[in-house]
């Protein structure tokens, strides 16, 4: 996944640095408070029911802080396939989330930090790189 950002419009939530649109900000935010509802961790079972209720049209939530539905008890809507392939798998890609194999659980984690980190550090080694003479 490619994240392009504007360093002097940076908004304060690195949720719409990350997604595209408003409905993928809400939808990523909303996992990331369930996981950490149940201690950081779930299962598979517990993610496939999340998707299940967001593709069913049954998650209702007062989470949203966006200007509409602030405070208000708001069904929220997904499609299943839209939210593993645009919320789920970047999430994972990026290392915001990290799945276990042998335990078959979602986890957050703090793996995009530290790539994050990383390639501040790839690039402060660039910068500091000799110039080479493109004339031969």
């Amino acid at each position: 996944m490619v994240i392009l950002f504007d360093r002097f419009n940076l908004p304060d939530d690195i949720y719409e640095i990350v997604f595209a649109t408003k409905q993928q900000v809400i939808v990523a935010k909303l996992l990331i408070e369930m996981i950490k509802d149940n201690g950081g961790e779930i299962s598979k079972t517990e993610m496939s029911l999340f998707a299940t209720k967001l593709h069913d049209g049954s998650l209702i939530t007062d989470l949203i802080d966006e200007p509409p539905f602030k405070g208000k008890k708001v069904k929220v809507s997904y499609n299943k396939r839209q939210f593993y392939d645009r919320i789920l798998t970047p999430m994972k890609s990026m290392g915001l989330i990290d799945y276990d194999l042998y335990k078959k659980t979602y986890k957050i984690s703090d793996k995009f930090n530290k790539d994050i980190m990383h390639i501040g550090l790839l690039w402060t080694k660039e910068m500091r790189k000799p110039p080479k003479s493109l004339i031969r």
